[in-house]
């Protein structure tokens, strides 16, 4: 059976269109995982994602603290990635086992890698040693996330929280990580990423402090 002239031509044009697409894939999958990608994904795209999951993840869940649990698994899954990936990229030879070391990794490297900025600050409590505070005043995934009033004590931040857990735990300083919307003159959105340190690991920590 023999294609009309009309039939033909849409079958040269898939063919076509076929051809550009597998190359703009095989372009993609021969760039470089060793340095940063020069073209970033669209903040607008990623919100509307992040979003999407956010919708799913209510639509199964039975309260705030379910809700906040997903998106904090889900962080884990990316933090295992971002921390491989940011220690071939720095070409690390060894991971941090420190906490302070690790903390500072992820204030600096980590959060450069992620929102192509340092964390706004690092501090220690003042009421418990084992507990850090990485802060960021503007967090960008937060940026077009509107949360309604009658969930006003559910902070999207979890999925953060959740890349931040991963990562201390790649690190050997395991930590209980939660995320909190501490808002401050002209910054609505500024988070709080609390880090309570296990106690193996604080006591692991005055034991080299003791051996220096």
């Amino acid at each position: 059976m023999s294609l009309s002239s009309s039939s033909s031509s849409q079958v040269q044009s898939l063919l076509k269109l076929d051809t550009r697409a597998s190359k703009r894939s095989n372009t993609l999958l021969e760039q470089s995982v060793a340095r940063p990608r020069r073209d970033k994904v669209s903040l607008s795209a990623f919100a509307f994602i992040f979003g999407e999951i956010i919708r799913y993840s209510q639509n199964r869940v039975l309260g705030i603290q379910d809700l906040e649990s997903k998106l904090n698994d889900l962080g884990k899954r990316v933090g295992v990635r971002v921390f491989e990936l940011t220690m071939w990229r720095e070409k690390t030879v060894h991971r941090e086992s420190r906490v302070l070391q690790t903390l500072v990794f992820i204030n600096t490297v980590v959060w450069r890698a992620l929102f192509d900025k340092q964390a706004d600050s690092l501090e220690r409590s003042t009421e418990s040693e084992d507990e850090y505070m990485i802060t960021d005043n503007e967090p960008a995934i937060l940026k077009y996330i509107s949360v309604p009033k009658e969930m006003s004590s559910f902070s999207p931040g979890a999925f953060i929280s959740g890349i931040v857990e991963a990562i201390a735990e790649c690190c050997l300083c395991p930590a209980r990580v939660t995320s909190h919307v501490v808002p401050a003159d002209g910054l609505p959105l500024r988070t709080v990423i609390l880090l309570k340190f296990d106690k193996e690991v604080m006591e692991r920590e005055k034991r080299l402090e003791a051996g220096k």
